[in-house]
């Protein structure tokens, strides 16, 4: 374990050094903030929502109405501000990775982007969907119930139903890192975990359960990833001041 150590802290350490505030601590941040707003996510629709409890569509669209504010905010940052965040990571890891497989880490980012630009997307129809459909339940609630099952299929294929994207970005990451022997050894294999749960989760069958490993075990592997970033990125600032 020791040597293992040793050797993730001399690769990261051959990274170019932007003083401080380098990519690494950029990077080790972003993937917190990550781990950070899946768990407000998980708390604020289990326990604040009780969204697990609410089965019909129509009961979805009362949910709503009575926590329109809230909700929208929520849509916003789970969505949108998870995959502006999103970006920051990914190209930290591009950096981080690219030399040692630099045609699969090219694949690897060009996924990440996508999932990144996915997850925002699904945000803003989130955002605009329940806004309209708050306004017409008002008036129709019939007609606002029928609106959102037309939109919810879109908003769960853009990035809120099926988590494919995300797990394969996932999947590729630690299958570089692995290869490179970067990052640490037991943070690879999870991320293998993760983004197998990830593309599971684009089969019906294994929807639910795919996606609910992939949340879960992402939390830790964000987590674990943003420290060992932000351990490296520590020792690049140190270089950088010695060698001032």
């Amino acid at each position: 374990m020791a040597a293992t150590t040793g050797q993730v802290g001399e690769s990261i350490e051959q990274s170019p050094t932007v003083g401080r505030w380098n990519y690494l601590t950029v990077g080790g941040l972003a993937a917190l903030t990550e781990a950070a707003i899946y768990v407000a996510g998980i708390a604020y629709f289990l326990v604040v929502l009780d969204f697990a409890s609410v089965t019909g569509a129509l009961q979805q669209v009362e949910l709503f109405a009575a926590n329109e504010t809230t909700l929208s905010a929520m849509y916003l940052l789970i969505y949108v501000v998870f995959g502006i965040v999103l970006v920051a990571l990914v190209l930290t890891l591009h950096e981080r990775l690219a030399a040692g497989a630099p045609m699969l880490m090219r694949a690897t980012t060009a996924f990440g982007l996508i999932w990144a630009g996915l997850v925002i997307a699904s945000g803003m129809v989130a955002t605009l969907a329940t806004d309209v459909v708050v306004d017409l339940y008002s008036t129709d609630p019939t007609q606002a119930t029928t609106v959102w099952l037309a939109v919810s299929p879109v908003i769960d294929g853009l990035g809120g139903g099926n988590e494919i994207v995300g797990g394969l970005w996932t999947l590729l990451v630690s299958v570089v890192a692995l290869r490179t022997r970067a990052l640490h050894r037991l943070v690879n294999y999870l991320g293998l975990v993760v983004g197998g749960a990830g593309i599971l989760s684009a089969i019906p069958a294994l929807g639910e359960i795919g996606g609910g490993v992939f949340g879960l075990t992402q939390i830790v592997w964000f987590v674990a990833l943003g420290v060992l970033l932000l351990r490296a990125g520590r020792r690049e600032a140190s270089a950088h001041l010695r060698r001032e």
